[in-house]
């Protein structure tokens, strides 16, 4: 076995793959950019060697650098992680001529299977149902707009090299082909140094289920059943879960065998991935074969009990897979959901800044029997730079049930507390307790279908809202009496505290009476329903645990006049707690009109204004591409909500703006 191993990454999966080298007992060295020299994953390691500047293109990306910190360490092996360099052959086969072994498959499996249009090909010689497309480099965005429309709207403009959302898009017409292949080019170029670019069919109301595959060096191959990647944003996985809610056993078996097949023709050994999308009436197509760790391994982990990064090392190492395919058995469920540094009130744009709070649920066994995990490469007091992909962590749940598992998340994303930047942890709370997500009638089109709007926070439906209330009111009379009993004031001037309050909540008022004994209190509702309410909160604590007729609620919270500022499930809530007459008199005020912004175009991420397409006194369309803001890998295109006249440009091309910067201005 190896003795140290070098992780060529950054962020979590390093820190993933430092956890268990250090279980196996294997020295770990990790790399650094000049935005990571305080990073987690440098702090984890035993050793850490500079690599060059921020940009990935200029540190963790240039084979050179990686292989002068493994040169200089005296590192054995390589393990790559996923992303940057992980599928990079040149990469592998540097490290084969240099005598250090690649934690991964061979690099004749990354030139054969790491190409999105050679592996599909080779999908096709091997029997494998693939998708319609043109499986050859298209040249420029005129041969695009041809070969789109012989394929048929819609299709899928995707980088041959990309991986992880990167370098994609779907496009419904000419236009949008001709703007995506630009795009995509782009973010290709920039992502993994490779711009070449191919089309294929996009496929209507599909699901997204890929095969986890390992396989050793000694022709065994087993698969690891499969997960649900189908909650998906701008092509990014959002929530993934294993199994699938959707597959049969006999699909379930059909899609492992293919995987494998596929991966022993190409002489596979390592973890792989082999990517499917699968139609309502359970065929599959395959899409493409991911020849690294997938991002999403740990739900595989969770239901299988396997550790695969130790299996890689292992296999590496030249080991056998201490298993067969019948020794594979799935138990229970598993939820992963990727927490992102993106605003959801903003349409999920990039957010940087400094992590002001950042405080993970506590992993391990839950009182209810369930499993939280939480891998992550950030800390508190940590920043979330520009550079790199913005993942703050992965939250993972088990159960042995699928509702199990999506309650064990939703408490713990209640529980996880982030500060200091804009972060998906709401939208993902909502979307545990969407109907349609619970009920597993799910495709890669959920998040486009449900909000085609944008997210504007969880509605709450009216029995969360009463326990909401019941534990406001109850939190309410905890602060008031600790009000009154500040030190120096004298017992005979002490306020007394009432019983009887009116909570309002999402525009429901909640009229109540509470009765406080020594192990809680009981909440007598108007309607004369009663709600038991414990809890050990005290002022100030930013997070609520309770129990509410004896189920578990957790809450954020925050002390605002009258009141709390409450978030949980999604929801982020104005919880007025009052006394009856000042109610009343409360639904007498005024509410206070935002300002209008309706004219200016307004940058709605910090980033790089890469360029401006229109002038002053332009006449735009509704839909037309009006600036280009590039942050964190990914251009964001910014287009007109609806007709109007351009009366001023603020900004020029190349500056660097900040969040509600003015760009535009209209008349």
């Amino acid at each position: 076995m190896f003795k140290k191993i070098l992780i060529a990454n950054r962020g979590e999966i390093a820190c993933r793959v430092i956890k268990t080298a250090r279980k196996m007992g294997i020295a770990t060295v990790a790399v650094y950019s000049d935005a990571d020299r305080g990073a987690l994953h440098v702090r984890m390691a035993d050793e850490a060697v500079h690599i060059g500047p921020s940009p990935a293109a200029q540190s963790y990306i240039v084979i050179d650098r990686i292989m002068a910190a493994v040169k200089a360490t005296g590192a054995e092996a390589v393990h790559p992680g996923y992303g940057f360099l992980s599928e990079n052959r040149n990469f592998a086969a540097a490290l084969e001529a240099a005598g250090v072994v690649f934690i991964g498959p061979p690099s004749s499996a990354i030139e054969a299977m790491g190409d999105k249009i050679t592996s599909k090909k080779l999908a096709m010689a091997a029997g494998v149902s693939t998708v319609p497309g043109f499986m050859a480099i298209i040249g420029d965005a005129d041969e695009a707009v041809k070969i789109a429309g012989e394929v048929g709207y819609p299709v899928m403009i995707k980088a041959s090299a990309g991986g992880g959302g990167k370098g994609m898009r779907i496009a419904w017409s000419d236009a949008e082909t001709r703007e995506g292949f630009q795009s995509s080019k782009n973010e290709a170029a920039a992502s993994f140094g490779d711009d070449r670019i191919f089309i294929e069919k996009f496929v209507t109301q599909p699901r997204h289920i890929e095969i986890q595959v390992l396989a050793d060096t000694h022709g065994n191959c087993v698969y690891l059943h499969e997960r649900e990647c189908s909650i998906q944003r701008r092509n990014q996985k959002v929530i993934e879960e294993a199994p699938s809610p959707f597959l049969d056993e006999g699909t379930r078996k059909s899609m492992g065998e293919q995987a494998c097949a596929l991966a022993r023709a190409v002489g596979y050994a390592s973890a792989g991935t082999v990517e499917f999308i699968v139609d309502g009436a359970r065929s599959f197509y395959f899409l493409e074969m991911n020849t690294r760790l997938q991002v999403e391994h740990p739900v595989t982990e969770l239901i299988t009990g396997i550790d695969i990064v130790e299996q890689m090392i292992r296999v590496a190492a030249g080991e056998r897979l201490p298993f067969q395919q019948a020794d594979l058995k799935i138990n229970g469920w598993a939820m992963e959901s990727r927490l992102y540094a993106e605003d959801p009130y903003r349409n999920f744009l990039p957010s940087i800044g400094r992590l002001t709070r950042y405080r993970p649920p506590v992993e391990g066994v839950t009182e209810r029997g369930g499993v939280v995990r939480n891998d992550t490469g950030v800390f508190e007091g940590g920043e979330i730079s520009m550079f790199y992909d913005p993942m703050i962590a992965k939250l993972c749940t088990w159960g042995p049930t699928r509702g199990a598992a999506i309650e064990e998340m939703r408490l713990a994303l209640d529980t996880f507390e982030v500060e200091g930047i804009g972060h998906n942890l709401p939208f993902v709370g909502a979307v545990m307790d969407h109907p349609r997500f619970v009920a597993g009638n799910i495709t890669t089109a959920f998040i486009a279908e449900e909000y085609p709007d944008g997210f504007k926070g969880a509605v709450l439906e009216p029995e969360v809202l009463r326990r909401v209330a019941a534990a406001a009111a109850a939190m309410h009379r905890v602060a008031e009496i600790r009000r009154t009993r500040i030190s120096g004031t004298m017992d005979n001037h002490k306020r007394k505290v009432g019983d009887t309050w009116v909570v309002d909540v999402q525009g429901q008022a909640f009229a109540l009476t509470i009765a406080a004994d020594p192990d809680g209190s009981t909440v007598t509702f108007a309607d004369g329903r009663l709600m038991r309410v414990k809890s050990d909160w005290k002022p100030g604590q930013p997070l609520a645990r309770l129990s509410l007729g004896g189920h578990p609620l957790v809450m954020k919270i925050a002390k605002i006049p009258m009141g709390f500022r409450v978030r949980l499930r999604g929801a982020d809530l104005k919880v007025l707690v009052r006394s009856p007459r000042a109610a009343e008199l409360a639904r007498l005020m005024l509410d206070k009109v935002p300002p209008d912004t309706s004219k200016f175009l307004l940058c709605p991420m910090p980033g790089l204004l890469v360029r401006l397409a229109v002038a002053a006194g332009d006449d735009v369309q509704e839909g037309q591409a009006l600036a280009t803001i590039e942050a964190m890998k990914m251009e964001n295109i910014l287009k007109a909500e609806r007709r109007g006249v351009v009366k001023r440009v603020v900004a020029v091309a190349g500056s660097s703006l900040k969040v509600d910067a003015v760009i535009l201005e209209f008349e």
